[in-house]
């Protein structure tokens, strides 16, 4: 299959006009006419992702998280990106991102409030034709955030969470948001929600959101939007009959010690 007919099928999945003002998402690096045979799924397009892909001879790495996202002036080998830019095209690989797009569409949240048995019966943050960032919805019965807490890092295989409020107070209705969620925090204030589930908070905001009522669990980027990689391999192998498709999985970037 041509990398454009890749393209259609991922954007059937999640229209780009469903991303960001601000985001950057499709095509990022190479030729639309390029013959793709094996892909790459990951999370970010590291080098360590590139290189991977260099050397197993894939056609085409899809992220979540865009590659190039900010503007950039020059493309050499003085700084990481531009080498990961100029090492894909001296390759012939294509890099694809699905960003914002797919947490409207293809519904990062909704996958991460199913794993958890959420009932969700609306969006966080609508931003398009009744669509948006994150879901709002309730517990099947309701737990202390401590249980919450441990309940995500079994569902989700995590070694720990962030907690922001006291582990005995009692969770019912849930904001749920996997990217960055501080920028969320207005929303599941309106919505009257007990809890924000989401990726990564910060510590100023943590503490505001708590002297605000809402307590927070941060399960990391990586900790829930992990499931993209799986979800993404069954969606284009179900649509890609000779297509190979593999993920490569390189984890929470950092370290607790």
């Amino acid at each position: 299959m041509k990398c454009e007919e890749i393209i259609a099928l991922l954007e059937k999945q999640s229209p780009t006009e469903y991303a960001e003002a601000w985001d950057n998402v499709g095509l990022l690096v190479g030729r639309k006419s390029k013959e793709i045979k094996r892909i790459l799924l990951a999370l970010d397009a590291t080098k360590e992702v590139c290189s991977y892909a260099i050397n197993n001879h894939y056609d085409m790495i899809v992220t979540h998280h865009p590659m190039i996202f900010s503007k950039i002036n020059r493309v050499n080998d003085e700084s990481v990106l531009g080498d990961k830019i100029i090492s894909l095209i001296e390759h012939g690989i294509c890099c694809y991102a699905m960003h914002t797009n797919f947490d409207t569409i293809g519904g990062m949240a909704r996958i991460v409030s199913g794993i958890l048995d959420i009932d969700t019966y609306g969006v966080l943050e609508e931003t398009k034709d009744g669509e948006g960032i994150g879901c709002v919805g309730e517990l099947p019965s309701a737990m202390t955030l401590r249980e919450l807490a441990c309940f995500v890092k079994d569902k989700f295989g995590l070694d720990n969470v962030m907690v922001f409020g006291k582990d005995d107070e009692i969770i019912k209705k849930v904001a749920v948001s996997p990217g960055s969620g501080k920028d969320e925090i207005e929303y599941a204030l309106e919505k009257r929600v007990d809890c924000l589930l989401t990726g990564d908070i910060g510590h100023h905001s943590g503490i505001d959101a708590v002297e605000m009522g809402l307590t927070i669990i941060d399960a990391s980027h990586h900790g829930l939007e992990k499931i993209f990689m799986e979800y993404i391999k069954e969606y284009l192998t179900d649509n890609c009959d000779k297509i190979e498709v593999d993920i490569l999985d390189t984890g929470v970037p950092y370290k607790i010690i």
